[in-house]
Formats: C-alpha cells, sequence, structure tokens
C-alpha cells in the first residue's frame, strides 16, 4: 500500500500521572516503576523500560518517527489527571506533529470559564462523557457545546457502553451542526449496541475514530480479525471517509508494538489499498487540519 501520511486520531502524553478519579488514586509507583496504580490496583500504564514514569512528547515522536506516523493527535482522560499546562507546550514546540486537546474538570461546577480560556490554547476540547454522571449533558455544557461551535473549536468525547449517551449526543448535534465531533474508542465496539455511536457519523460533522481498538481486541490479538471485521462494519453505516485509525499510546503498546497497533490493518485483504488512505491518514488530516506533512523513510532493524 502506497500510504503517504499516517496520522494516529488518539494519543496520550503525560509528565506526571498523580490524579484521583471516583475518589481513588491514580499515580505511578515508586521508586523508578514504569506501573501504576489505577483504581487499587497494579497496572502496567507505560513499557516497562519507561521507568521515570514520564510519558513525553520526545518518546512518542522516536516512535512515530520509527513507524513512519507523520503526525498524532494527543487527547485526554481523568484517568491521566488534566495535562493542559504540558500540552500547551507541546502544541507550541511541535505545531507540525502533534494537535492537542485541552480539557477542563467537567465534575465541578464553573467549568466554562476554564474551558473558555483553554480555548485560546487548543483548538481542540476533550470530553470523556464516560467517567461523568450519565446525564451529563447539563446547561453548562451545552453553553460550552454552543461556544465551541462559535469558534471553531473541534469536540473530542468518548461515550459511555452501547446508547446511553447517544440521545445526549444527538442533542447536541441538534443544537450545534456546525460543530466537529470526533467520537472516541470506535464506540466501544466490543460492547453491546455500540453501533449506536458509530451511526452518529451520518451527521456531516461527526467522525469516528478507533484508539484503543486493539485494546478491545485484546483477548484475540494480532492481526485482529474481528477488528478489521468491525470496521468494515462500521464502514457500511457511514462511509470509510467518516472512520480514523487512533492507537491509544502507550498504553496499548505494552502488549504491542507502535506499529502493531496499525501494521494489522495494512496488511488486510478486506479493505482496499483506497480505503487504508483514508482510513490511516487522510480522514484524520482532513479533519483536524494537518498540513505541510513530511514522509518519514522507512528504516530497517537491526534484526533485519
Amino acid at each position: 500500500m502506497n500510504q503517504p501520511h499516517i496520522i494516529d486520531a488518539h494519543s496520550h502524553l503525560w509528565l506526571t500521572q498523580d490524579t484521583t478519579v471516583d475518589g481513588q488514586r491514580i499515580c505511578q509507583l515508586e521508586p523508578n516503576r514504569s506501573r501504576s496504580l489505577f483504581f487499587g490496583e497494579e497496572r502496567q500504564m507505560l513499557p516497562p523500560f519507561m521507568t521515570d514514569g514520564q510519558n513525553t512528547a520526545e518518546r512518542f515522536l522516536s516512535n512515530m518517527d520509527y513507524a513512519q506516523v507523520a503526525a498524532a493527535v494527543v487527547t485526554q482522560e481523568f484517568i491521566d489527571g488534566l495535562q493542559n499546562d504540558y500540552l500547551s507546550e507541546v502544541q507550541r514546540q511541535y505545531p507540525d506533529r502533534f494537535f492537542c486537546f485541552g480539557m477542563a474538570d467537567y465534575r465541578v461546577p464553573g467549568f466554562l470559564r476554564v474551558a473558555d480560556g483553554l480555548m485560546q490554547c487548543f483548538k481542540g476540547i476533550k470530553v470523556p462523557a464516560a467517567r461523568l454522571p450519565r446525564q451529563f449533558l447539563n446547561d453548562e455544557m451545552m453553553q460550552m457545546m454552543h461556544l465551541m461551535e462559535e469558534r471553531g473549536i473541534l469536540l473530542g468525547i468518548e461515550l459511555a457502553d452501547g446508547d446511553a449517551q447517544v440521545g445526549q449526543m444527538e442533542e447536541i448535534i441538534q443544537e450545534c451542526p456546525n460543530l466537529k465531533i470526533a467520537i472516541g474508542h470506535f464506540g466501544m465496539v466490543t460492547r453491546e449496541n455500540w453501533m449506536s455511536q458509530i451511526r452518529l457519523a451520518r451527521h456531516e460533522n461527526v467522525y469516528v475514530e478507533s484508539g484503543g481498538i486493539t485494546w478491545l481486541f485484546n483477548d484475540e490479538f494480532y492481526p485482529f480479525p474481528s477488528a478489521i471485521r468491525a470496521i468494515r462494519e462500521a464502514a457500511d453505516a457511514v462511509g470509510m471517509e467518516k472512520l480514523m485509525w487512533g492507537s491509544d499510546y502507550p498504553r496499548t503498546i505494552t502488549a504491542i508494538t507502535y506499529k502493531m497497533s496499525y501494521d494489522f490493518v495494512v496488511k488486510s485483504s478486506e479493505m482496499t489499498d483506497g480505503e487504508k488512505r483514508l482510513f490511516l491518514g487522510e480522514n484524520a488530516r482532513r479533519f483536524f487540519g494537518f498540513r505541510d506533512l513530511k514522509v518519514l523513510p522507512y528504516i530497517k532493524n537491526m534484526s533485519e
């Protein structure tokens, strides 16, 4: 497949991971551990050689260059803690390689003022709705959606499993028809009623990214044939031009390499070369507005 530009539509970065979610602490285990305390359990949050707990842009760029990934979208999640200060610096330092989302703490009333300030620094705002109350769409949230639409700010959002929050998304889309929206985690594809989230992309400005799809099909493992079938099913419903590849770096590369997180698509015989180009980069380039992307050379391994 002649794929000039591969773009990762879902990744994470942080310098320090230390936060509290639902009253439980999430943080790096000390000393010199790549594992984290995650809701009371020890979890391998980073590859074991990243012993300082820092998931930096420079380390990610090294992975991206090796895997020939031209650019990446950096999202946020409550389990990582708010990373606005670091990500604004990443965006400033590497504007041609990263599109970073800002995020407010929507669990605290008054977040609209914070989000207003973030819109001065970021072209996208993230809402991890799956970690908010089931009824996440209150008056303040809708005000934020209208402000984002007015300013041309993108919305990145992950929903609770199935159709639990789909009705609220339909309300947002109806109220803010010009708001560009990226639905995350491929609609939580291994959960019941996942296609209800995918079908949101029938609306003109709604896209779906596949961040975490290798995690969701982890029991099956590489080359993830069920993930390919799910991508095909979603494309049949909304069109391949509405779907974007995402890795969910770095958590997914505790099980597979970064390149493997998209290589299963490249090697699939169930997608055409044109479909692969759309899914692996062209759709994300258009949606997020990436420009001046470099074609990265293939570097041979020492083992070849």
